[in-house]
């Protein structure tokens, strides 16, 4: 039996993120690989699970059956508007740590959810993040630029630059990894066994300046860049039972 490839999706505001497994067509499987791509249309193949926080194109055709719906995540006490990419993300990184836990998602915004140690969703906070930031200097203001690269790998090498561009990077992520110190201090203060899990495509230029900061080592904060999807890869393994097939509209990916 020849192998094929299985596809889980995550369709973000500003991507698509994907994870890929190749399965041999005996019941093994490897580790998946994860992508990050601009909105686009469906895959060769139907993914196996697949959810949403950002529009979905509906030539994207994506089978309805397959669809993960908030209420499909085993986060306990989660209430009806949240978005499913957090409770997603919320549930697992309880799972990983057995513990309570702070999740911080760097992404077009910063998200912080709160599960306690029970594994019942106790709140978080929203704000924008690094390229809305950004975006809004940019827009709002007469003198700065717009910038379209995100914080960039080079955030953390200058703690005060003197050029324009690198002064808003610097102080975007500086402020953002001051809100996710804070937060993590305060849930410390409520649960000292609380975790502090990391993610999202800014996590890894947060990681650095959050590391700097006094008990901010392995053993509280977590980075796990691929958090939601390695959720809806846990949550829906194989396609359900019966689920229709939908056909093929696009090679890419």
């Amino acid at each position: 039996m020849s192998a094929r490839q299985l596809r889980w999706l995550l369709i973000g505001n500003s991507r698509w993120h994907w994870a890929l497994d190749e399965a041999d067509g005996q019941g093994g499987e490897r580790a998946p690989q994860f992508l990050h791509l601009p909105p686009q249309a469906a895959a060769v193949d139907p993914p196996v699970a697949w959810a949403a926080v950002g529009p979905v194109p509906p030539e994207a055709a994506l089978p309805a059956e397959t669809r993960l719906a908030l209420q499909d995540v085993p986060l306990a006490e989660a209430p009806p508007w949240l978005g499913i990419d957090r409770a997603l993300a919320g549930w697992w990184a309880a799972r990983l740590t057995g513990s309570p836990v702070l999740v911080a998602d760097a992404g077009t915004v910063l998200s912080l959810t709160l599960v306690d140690g029970r594994g019942r969703f106790a709140g978080g906070r929203l704000m924008a993040g690094a390229a809305l930031q950004l975006g809004a200097m940019g827009s709002g203001t007469e003198g700065l630029p717009c910038l379209e690269r995100g914080l960039a790998s080079a955030v953390g090498g200058e703690a005060w630059p003197r050029a324009t561009e690198a002064a808003m990077r610097q102080g975007v992520a500086e402020g953002l990894a001051a809100a996710v110190l804070e937060a993590g201090r305060q849930a410390l203060a409520l649960d000292a066994g609380c975790r502090i899990v990391l993610t999202g495509g800014d996590g890894s230029t947060l990681l650095p300046l959050l590391r700097r900061a006094a008990g901010m080592g392995e053993e509280v904060l977590l980075h796990r860049p691929e958090l939601c999807l390695e959720a809806l890869v846990a949550l829906r393994s194989r396609p359900p039972v019966g689920a229709a097939q939908a056909r093929p509209r696009s090679s890419r990916i």
